[in-house]
């Protein structure tokens, strides 16, 4: 059983250890765990849908599969602090904290639609050390440990080596707080636009098979295992306007090799081959279509509780 590592472990230059692989599998096992608990009331017909205060869809999936997953970290990790978006925080004393969103895709999911998830996010005293997307209908799991990086059902993934924004594909989790505007900027970059959304589409940039992503809006559950996966996987991450992506807001990500996304609570993805694109000859494209999403979007400035305002572009691109 791992237990938390000590800060000396990190190297004279400030580089925080890698993580206990044992402990990477071992999460991705509890995922995939709660996943197949999802299953029994995937596409079922008398699957019981309940409304949050929040208006958001939760169903006893979601509660039974947060639970589950509660009880493996608890019973491994008594000392270790837990938050999850169905149920009260766990407040620990080990300075570990696991973030658990049972069913990303919640819509999704209750239409009996395969590209839900389920993530789970580890923070030691070092920073994101692991994070798991967990896709149970599709049978897809990808996974990322500090320093370890990124798989795909266990073999190393990587994003996508797309060198132009000239048919590099976008995807968005859905077009909220889109212009007219933004819309037609986007299509006249050269971008493909696809909408394959939710953290499924945080999967197909990790792994190479799109090259970014955007979304409305996110919450802290939503994007805490991005903060591993995408760099892991050889992508940059950060706020709408090239901040801290771990501070939740409405953001934007570029992933794997050229485009943006939106979000509600971070963002999540762009990949350093699209960072070394951006510096390149289609600078100014980049440049062109990330100042458009900002300026066309009335989520800029929401002051939600817990929310902010960031994006998820490629950190050269703050510089553009």
């Amino acid at each position: 059983m791992a237990e938390p590592s000590n800060p000396s472990d990190a190297s004279h230059d400030g580089t925080p250890p890698p993580v206990d692989v044992a402990l990477l599998d071992q999460a991705t096992g509890w995922a995939r765990a709660a996943g197949e608990l999802t299953l029994g009331w995937y596409n079922h017909p008398e699957l019981v849908i309940d409304e949050k205060h929040d208006g958001s869809p939760v169903t006893e999936a979601d509660r039974a599969a947060e639970h589950l997953l509660r009880d493996l970290i608890g019973s491994a990790y008594p000392d270790d602090t837990i938050r999850g978006e169905e149920h009260d925080d766990h407040q620990g004393t080990s300075g570990r904290t696991w973030v658990i969103d049972p069913i990303d895709g919640t819509k999704a999911f209750k239409r009996g639609v395969a590209t839900y998830s389920n993530l789970l996010y580890l923070e030691d005293e070092h920073g994101p050390a692991i994070g798991v997307i967990n896709l149970p209908a599709l049978g897809e799991t990808v996974a990322a440990g500090r320093g370890l990086g990124c798989f795909l059902d266990g073999t190393p993934c990587r994003v996508s080596d797309t060198g132009s924004i000239d048919g590099a594909l976008l995807s968005t989790t859905s077009f909220d707080g889109w212009s007219t505007a933004r819309y037609d900027r986007v299509q006249q970059s050269g971008l493909e636009l696809r909408t394959w959304g939710d953290a499924y589409g945080y999967a197909l940039v990790a792994s190479g098979r799109i090259d970014a992503m955007c979304d409305p809006a996110l919450a802290w559950w939503d994007i805490a295992s991005l903060l591993v996966i995408i760099p892991e996987a050889g992508g940059t991450l950060t706020s709408w306007h090239g901040g801290d992506p771990a501070v939740p807001s409405i953001d934007h990500s570029r992933g794997s090799r050229g485009c943006f996304r939106e979000s509600r609570d971070l963002s999540r993805a762009i990949s350093e081959h699209s960072a070394r694109f951006a510096r390149g000859s289609a600078r100014g494209l980049v440049k062109e279509c990330s100042e458009n999403v900002r300026e066309h979007s009335p989520l800029n400035h929401a002051t939600a509780p817990d929310k902010g305002s960031t994006s998820v572009f490629d950190r050269s691109s703050t510089d553009l």
